[in-house]
């Protein structure tokens, strides 16, 4: 009972999501951290990417922390090492996010209490790509590597 409780909320963030800052967003066509953003995007996603080098990336400005993001944001999508996921809680709940979401291998009791205590939806070690997949919302970010 409890898994099924768990995919109607999952089920809720995606049909409730527009725009996803993806905190360690990467240029890097290899790493999970650009597959997952890309694949996203592709099924309507706005994604906005979050990494101190700046620059542009899936055809968007690229905001160098989540406090320069000046744009209603739904969830915050991690893909940086569990130690600093308490501090991007912090700011997710700054920006106004609904959901702290933490990628697949990244687990953080901290960024949880942070985030919980503040309203957010914690998601936490899964992948927020295969996860929409495995929902029946899509093909997956490993589906097809042609662009």
């Amino acid at each position: 009972m409890m898994e099924e409780a768990r995919s109607e909320q999952l089920l809720r963030i995606y049909a409730e999501t527009r725009t996803i800052a993806v905190v360690g967003a990467s240029a890097d066509a290899s790493k999970a951290a650009h597959q997952v953003p890309r694949y996203l995007q592709s099924q309507g996603y706005r994604i906005l990417p979050v990494n101190p080098r700046g620059g542009e990336l899936f055809g968007e400005h690229v905001f160098r922390e989540l406090s320069e993001i000046d744009v209603p944001v739904d969830v915050v999508e991690v893909f940086r090492p569990a130690q600093e996921a308490p501090e991007i809680a912090r700011q997710a709940i700054a920006i106004g996010a609904k959901v702290l979401w933490l990628q697949l291998g990244i687990v953080s009791e901290e960024a949880r209490q942070i985030a919980e205590a503040a309203g957010l939806i914690v998601v936490m070690n899964r992948c927020m790509g295969a996860t929409h997949s495995q929902l029946g919302l899509g093909p997956g970010p490993h589906a097809s590597t042609s662009a």
